[in-house]
């Protein structure tokens, strides 16, 4: 349960200002201003000890003079005087402070350690710290406003949560601007005390909220941020813009996993887990926002297009068909129903292009017939500019059908952000559109929505722990550091339950023929020598060796080349593996995340992996159901199904491997990477080998 004392940077019973002033170019007078002009009815306490009053509020000499009631202070003076400012206000006893001041960690050295100097004060009086370097909160249903910036958003049901106080500037302006009413508004600063992670928490348990957007740069605590994402996201919706897509630390990349795995492929796994949709762009997050928070969810992704003129149809079905969604095919009865409503040139079939003049009756009668047919799961209702009617009456005509269950987009293009025909639709709570190529997105937005809620309830336990009896055998393999040798490899596999076609390793072509005997021809054979991770990257690698005299001549050629490009005491001779036979070859992994922890990955194989990049990961553990979705994602789930008349593969086999890998990493933090490429998975029932693979052990503290 979040903190109760964070409700008080929504609801407090009495605000302080320390460092309000009378000259209006100051922040502190801003905040003063704002909490008067927008309607906070609680006590306001001014305090400036060189001040009488101030915006006709008694200004008090400090806080320590403030009378009760006082939940928020509010701390605008300069960097250096913050200290001792949030040091009187624990002596006060005040629960909750707002640091709206700049020139801390983000200055350099001085200012990071005056920002450690305000965590430690905040921690020693249990005082709970928005910023520094922020803007404040808002909510407009108490109404209250702390931050400096002019004007105040109407009152609505998206809150807003940002870590960039110059973008949730910009964004309290575009709110006033375009119509669309907010609830909360948190601009989290420094978060050197409340992270994204609480606030998100305590914003969910807003009855005025519905839908949460957030501008996010990065995350305090990825699994604690992943819990709390997952909880709010069971009641409402969450969209975030994380900011930032390149790769911004330096990794271990000796394995493909540890090449593909950057921040970006971590933030997806994190998010898709929890239920948070990724915007792309400002634009996006708030068009997903509004319709979110404004419409029914579709029960599917078919959707009917409903439109005056053809170039915007067409401009609606290309970002419906990019963003994943499908047009509805439409009965023969909504069909013949049209046609005999409809001017004679005008087309009933999918996109209903009912052209140019006609006016708000016809509009009525299509919207109807749409909503009404059990193909139809979402409804884009676009009208180009025109004359004949106002935009104003249309828009009253979409808003009668708001209760019929299905999610509906208007596209009344051009429309002015404040014009009537906008107020209405916002009355209605239908989102408006200016451009049809954002509609596709949005309604992908939405059906992803539902098909995460929907998968909610639909749970699957996670995978049990890996047997006890293998327990002795995976902390033996992983007790080692940097990258395994193989058969420590084969071993931890093994343990796990991950099949394997063993592995030997000989200095010399007769222990190499011995082995041979041992597993059965064909064989493999792979080089033995130290540093060599990517063995065929170097001809380390020979293939379908048949018998013994193909055997000889294969390793020696092997140690041939071996010791020619390598010195001779890294070479310590070949690995003999038996020869599996042909399949379907995928790539299995782990990689541990920073922020996140461990990754599991899983695509197409094969040497061209990074080149295709045809994976996708998830955080572990993971169930068979999160497996699943992975091949899913993938062309590697087509291979498996058996791609141009190939026998379907046996996709049940990955799937078990996929999770126990994520059983295995959950489990054992040693475990820093690993890679399984080829895992070759055969035929139908006949199971999958994990024939080359690595793993690499950084050993925890």
């Amino acid at each position: 349960m979040p903190d109760a004392k964070l409700n008080h940077f929504f609801r407090p019973r009495g605000v302080a200002v320390v460092g309000a002033s009378r000259d209006p170019q100051k922040l502190g007078h801003g905040v003063v201003r704002n909490l008067i002009e927008y309607g906070y009815d609680g006590p306001i306490y001014p305090v400036n000890p060189h001040a009488n009053e101030i915006l006709g509020r008694k200004a008090y000499p400090s806080i320590h003079d403030v009378p009760d009631p006082l939940d928020l202070a509010v701390i605008a003076v300069p960097a250096p005087k913050v200290p001792d400012e949030l040091e009187r206000c624990g002596q006060r006893g005040v629960p909750a402070v707002i640091i709206i001041s700049g020139g801390f960690r983000e200055i350099g050295p001085e200012g990071a350690a005056r920002e450690q100097a305000i965590k430690r004060i905040a921690h020693r009086y249990g005082i709970r710290l928005l910023g520094p370097n922020g803007i404040g909160s808002i909510d407009t249903h108490t109404p209250l406003n702390t931050t400096f910036v002019k004007g105040m958003p109407a009152r609505g049901n998206i809150a807003f949560l940002s870590q960039s106080g110059a973008v949730c500037a910009a964004m309290v302006d575009w709110a006033r601007g375009s119509g669309v009413g907010f609830s909360r508004i948190v601009s989290l600063g420094n978060q050197v005390d409340v992270n994204e992670s609480e606030m998100l928490a305590v914003i969910g348990q807003d009855d005025q909220t519905r839908v949460i957007t957030m501008y996010m740069e990065g995350v305090s605590d990825g699994r604690a941020f992943v819990q709390a994402a997952a909880e709010v996201a069971r009641k409402k919706p969450v969209v975030v813009l994380k900011a930032g897509r390149g790769e911004g630390a330096a990794r271990a990349v000796a394995s493909h996993t540890g090449a593909l795995a950057g921040r970006r492929e971590a933030y997806e796994a994190a998010f898709r887990r929890a239920g948070v949709l990724r915007a792309r762009t400002m634009e996006e997050l708030f068009d997903w926002g509004r319709a979110l928070g404004w419409q029914p969810l579709p029960k599917g992704n078919r959707v009917a297009i409903l439109t005056n003129s053809g170039g915007p149809g067409i401009l609606v079905v290309d970002a419906l068909e990019a963003a994943g969604m499908q047009l509805a095919p439409l009965t023969e009865a909504t069909k013949a129903y049209l046609r005999k409503r409809v001017p004679p040139a005008a087309s009933v079939n999918n996109p209903v292009d009912i052209l140019a003049g006609q006016g708000p009756a016809i509009y009525t009668l299509c919207l109807d017939a749409l909503l009404s047919d059990e193909t139809v799961d979402a409804v884009v209702t676009i009208t180009a500019p025109q004359d004949w009617f106002a935009p104003v009456n249309l828009a009253e005509v979409i808003g009668d059908f708001t209760e019929r269950g299905k999610p509906i987009l208007a596209v009344i293009m051009a429309l002015a952000s404040d014009s009537d025909a906008t107020a209405v639709l916002h009355r209605r709570r239908i989102p408006n559109f200016a451009f049809p190529e954002r509609v596709g997105s949005t309604l992908a937005a939405m059906w992803q929505r539902q098909q995460w809620l929907t998968a909610q309830q639909a749970t699957e336990e996670a995978a049990p722990p890996l047997a006890e009896c293998d327990a002795k055998a995976i902390r033996t393999a992983l007790s080692g550091e940097g990258w395994l040798l193989p058969e420590s490899v084969d071993a931890l596999l093994s343990a796990c339950g991950v099949r394997t076609p063993g592995v030997g390793v000989a200095a010399s072509a007769e222990q190499a023929l011995s082995l041979a005997e041992q597993v059965g021809y064909p064989v493999v054979l792979k080089l033995a020598a130290e540093g060599v991770v990517h063995k065929s990257d170097v001809g380390g690698v020979v293939l379908n060796i048949a018998d013994a005299e193909a055997l000889r001549r294969a390793f020696d050629a092997l140690m041939e080349r071996a010791h020619a490009a390598l010195p001779a005491e890294a070479v310590a001779g070949a690995y003999v593996q038996k020869m599996i036979g042909d399949g379907v070859d995928l790539i299995v992994g782990v990689v541990r995340d920073p922020q996140f922890g461990p990754l599991v990955m899983a695509g197409t194989g094969g040497t061209q992996v990074e080149l295709l990049r045809d994976v996708t990961f998830e955080l572990a553990p993971l169930t068979r159901a999160h497996a699943e979705a992975m091949l899913d994602r993938t062309l590697a789930g087509k291979l498996l199904g058996g791609y141009r008349g190939a026998p379907p593969a046996d996709r049940a086999a990955v799937v078990d491997v996929i999770v126990r890998l994520g059983q295995l990493a959950h489990e054992q933090p040693a475990l820093a990477e690993m890679e399984i490429n080829p895992l070759i998975v055969l035929a139908e029932g006949e199971g999958a080998w994990a024939v080359d693979a690595r793993v690499r052990v950084e050993p925890t503290p």
